[in-house]
Order: structure tokens, then C-alpha cells, then sequence
């Protein structure tokens, strides 16, 4: 048995640190440390609510609309506030924006350059792949740049600036929009669909949210050569890569639904194991038995959890905590999202193969493709004229949670007010869930447990199996330790 560090990584937001235990050539157990504290829980505590607006946003810098969305959400349930409908498509666009950069980010720019590594040279496609993907040099860096740069110009317009906006608010949005800026956003969604349709897929954005099995996507990438379109190169590489037998999933995956419109979200909230059923929020409750925090007998639910640093535990090894559902570890993310709501394909590769890094990169290309055509309605049902926000007075005391899909998966924002201060903060965030550390029944965290098995070549030092695992998941470490 040999000891492997692996860390701290690059193109992962944050810091990260793994430690392998390898035996014959392959993972046998894995630690995750998040190793920095950041505590935004303990900065939020006794100030006035309306505050977790302005802090919430800056625990990060790549997803901080998500948790705008959050802390706006636990206010309003405080409030008993409900957005009004423009409010609602305005929230969503602009929430909806970050998250689809997001996925665009992570695959051309964190995940794609790990087949340009020379590990792979040896492969016939080895050349093509480090021309299109290489990290800052390679050619679709500089296609998808500019797409991505223009196509975030519709947070200008819908909430004056990005990141840490403040238009999103517990009533809906402070940015109302005129007919001339509605015409500006479609116009604007029109230029990143033809960027999408020419360069990420190759076809119809129509075309690609409906495939509905494994074999249906075999025989669309098929249809033309893997460099007419990166989701095809992508295709071409991950089956004869195994990248559909490499960090498999415990099994458990969970959404808290996103993009609310009349009451109905675009994703479904639930939980899929085996088929779909209802998520009981009031089931979710986080360990610190392995984490630098204060002990307590047992797990806290988050309305009454605590985060009181304690770097001095010898039976810690992460700042991260171990959040679980019913007791158990549950996956969150696109392939999360997807499963939840019933994509067929992405039904259909879990059901061949099991969760893997191949179907948590396939769900998160499908996604950007289902949530641009439903910006493209969410633009076109705005009314110009009508109110984007509503209004109500902070109570003195209450509870509010706030539930929704940061790009990376669930989040979740749990506030207690009292005498008109926050008493209590706690947010569980995406990659908290995914790279927890164990529990105190020794359960291992969704990455821990995809990590066991993977390949180590002889002499890597930085494994490149390791490097797909953890990228699959698009880790977000700031967000992890609060």
C-alpha cells in the first residue's frame, strides 16, 4: 500500500487536497480536505436580515446569484412574500445565465484540457485534442470566450452587474425591463444559441434536449466526424476512455428543483434512488465528526446547527462538514438535476452504467441546451409595464429556508431571526454535499467513494483517472467550507 497527496489542484475554484491509498495499480480508499475555513456563517450572525442580500452573494465569485436566489428565498418565506411573475422570469433569467456559463466554463476550461495532458500522448487523438483543448492555448478557448463574454451581457441588462448583483430580492427583481431591452435579450440569447448549434453541438438545441437513450446519442455522434462539434470530440473520448466505468456514484441523488414559474419549477425537486420520491427537507441534518468544528452528539439540522471552528480535532481531517439525508450520503449536480426530473437519456445512461464521470458531463451539456430554450420562453413572457417585485415589512422573529440549484447542485440557505437580528445562518452548499468527509458511522463522501478503484499509472504523481473524477463533479471549494 502506498500513500498518494494529491493537490492542491488546478482549475478547481478553491483549494482541495485528496489523499489515496493505492495498492496494484488502482485507489483503495480516498480522503477529500477542503482545507481552507472561511466561515460566512459566523460573519452573517447579528446582523440585521436584510444583510445575508449584500454578504451572502461573496462566498463566491462564480456562483454568487445562486446564493442571492438562497438568502432571497429564506427571506421571503420569512416575509411570506411571492414574487410576482415578471419577478419570477426575471430571477430565473439571470439566475439561469450564471448557470449555464458555469457549465460552459467547466467544460471547455477546467474539464476538456485533461485530454490535451501528455499521459495521453501515446493516443492516435492525442494531437486534435491538445490543438482544441489545451489550457489557455488551445483553439476553443478562444471560441468560447467571446460566446460566453457576450452571452453574459444579459446580466448587465436584467441585474446591472455580475458578479454579486444585488437586483435579486426576496419580492422578485429591483430591475425592471423595458420592450427595447426585451428585443436586446432575445437578440442576445439568438447569438449564444447560434454559437451553441454551430460549436458545442453541432445541431439544434431542439435536437439535442430531446435524445432519449444511450444508444439514440451513439448514433447522433455518429452521424459526423468527433471534431465537427466539441460534444462530439467529447463523445469520441469518453466511451473508448471508460470514462462510463470511472467514479461511480453511491446510487443517491437529490434536487431541489430550480427555475420556479408559476409555481411549477422547470427541474422537479426529489430524490432519485431506484425510481423518484419526494424530498423531506426536514431530513437533512450535517456531521462534524471528521471537520475542524466544535463536537456535538450527533447530527444538527441546519436551523439549529452550529459552525464553531475547532483546528485542534485530531479525528478531523476536512473544513468541510458531512451533510446527509435520511442519514445518507446524497449526490447532487446536473446528472442529479436530470435524473429527478426524468431526461430519458440521461435516465438510460444511469441505468446502463450507473452514475459516472461520463453521464455527469453528459447531463451538464444536455442542461445548457434545455435551460436556453426555456430563457428564450422565460424572455418572451415578460411584460413590459407590470411590476417585477413586491414588498413587505422584516418581521422581528421567524425561520426561512431557501432551496435551490446552484450549477454544481443543491443549495440550501437556513436563517433564524430574533429581535430582528440573524440568530442563526447555516448553508449547505453543492460541493459540501459531494465532498464530505466521512460521518460518524465512517461513511464516506460521494467523491471519497468514486474515487475507490480508479487507475494509477505507474509513476503519476497527479493521477489523470483522479483528475476526471473530481473535475466530473465541477467542484466549487469556496462555497464547500461556508
Amino acid at each position: 500500500m502506498t500513500k498518494l497527496v494529491v493537490g492542491p489542484f488546478n482549475r478547481v475554484e478553491g483549494d482541495l487536497e485528496v489523499k489515496l491509498d493505492i495498492a496494484d495499480g488502482r485507489v483503495k480508499q480516498a480522503h477529500v480536505n477542503s482545507p481552507l475555513y472561511r466561515g460566512f456563517e459566523r460573519i452573517l450572525a447579528g446582523k440585521p436580515p436584510a444583510d445575508a442580500l449584500v454578504y451572502a452573494p461573496r462566498i463566491c465569485g462564480i456562483c454568487s446569484v445562486s446564493q442571492s436566489v438562497a438568502a432571497a428565498q429564506a427571506l421571503a418565506e420569512v416575509q411570506g412574500l411571492v414574487m410576482p411573475p415578471n419577478g419570477e422570469l426575471a430571477v430565473n433569467l439571470v439566475h439561469a445565465t450564471e448557470n449555464v456559463a458555469d457549465h460552459l466554463t467547466h467544460f471547455y476550461l477546467f474539464f476538456m484540457p485533461d485530454f490535451a495532458r501528455e499521459v495521453y500522448a501515446g493516443e492516435a487523438w492525442h494531437a486534435a485534442a491538445r490543438e482544441r483543448f489545451a489550457a489557455i492555448k488551445g483553439i476553443a478557448a478562444q471560441d468560447v470566450l467571446p460566446a460566453r463574454a457576450q452571452f453574459m451581457h444579459l446580466m448587465g441588462l436584467l441585474a446591472g452587474k455580475w458578479p454579486h448583483t444585488l437586483s435579486i430580492q426576496p419580492g422578485g427583481s429591483t430591475r425592471a425591463v423595458t420592450s427595447g431591452e426585451i428585443a436586446r435579450l432575445a437578440a442576445i440569447l439568438s447569438s449564444f444559441r447560434r454559437f451553441l448549434e454551430r460549436t458545442l453541438f453541432g445541431d439544434r438545441l431542439e435536437r439535442i434536449a430531446a435524445l432519449s437513450s444511450a444508444s439514440e446519442l451513439e448514433s447522433w455522434a455518429a452521424e459526423k466526424a468527433p471534431e465537427s462539434s466539441d460534444f462530439r470530440h467529447f463523445l469520441s473520448l469518453s466511451i473508448p476512455l471508460g470514462l462510463n466505468r470511472l467514479g461511480p456514484s453511491a446510487g443517491r441523488f437529490m434536487s431541489f428543483g430550480a427555475y420556479g414559474s408559476g409555481g411549477t419549477p422547470l427541474f422537479a425537486r426529489g430524490v432519485f434512488e431506484n425510481g423518484v420520491r419526494a424530498l423531506d427537507a426536514l431530513a437533512i441534518a450535517e456531521d462534524v465528526s471528521h471537520a475542524w468544528y466544535k463536537a456535538h452528539a450527533g447530527a444538527m439540522p441546519p436551523l439549529t446547527g452550529e459552525t464553531l471552528p475547532d483546528a485542534d480535532r485530531t479525528d478531523a481531517y476536512s473544513w468541510c462538514k458531512a451533510p446527509r439525508l435520511d442519514g445518507g450520503i446524497a449526490e447532487t449536480g446536473a446528472l442529479a438535476r436530470q435524473l429527478v426530473d426524468g431526461h430519458p437519456l440521461i435516465r438510460d445512461l444511469v441505468a446502463r452504467d450507473g452514475g459516472n464521470v461520463h453521464a455527469r458531463v453528459v447531463a451538464r451539456l444536455v442542461e445548457i441546451a434545455l435551460v436556453v430554450i426555456a430563457m428564450e420562453g422565460w424572455v418572451n413572457a415578460l411584460q413590459p409595464g407590470e411590476r417585477f417585485i413586491a414588498h413587505a415589512k422584516m418581521p422581528e422573529s421567524g425561520e426561512g429556508t431557501g432551496l435551490t440549484e446552484a450549477a454544481r447542485g443543491s443549495l440550501g440557505h437556513w436563517l433564524k431571526i430574533e429581535k430582528g437580528r440573524i440568530a442563526n445562518y447555516q448553508i449547505i452548499a453543492p460541493t459540501t454535499w459531494n465532498f464530505s468527509p466521512r460521518d460518524a458511522e465512517g461513511t464516506p463522501g460521494p467523491l471519497e467513494q468514486a474515487l475507490v478503484g480508479a487507475p494509477v499509472r505507474p509513476g503519476e504523481t497527479e493521477p489523470v483517472a483522479v483528475q476526471h473524477i473530481v473535475r466530473s463533479f465541477d467542484p466549487c471549494l469556496v462555497c464547500t467550507v461556508h
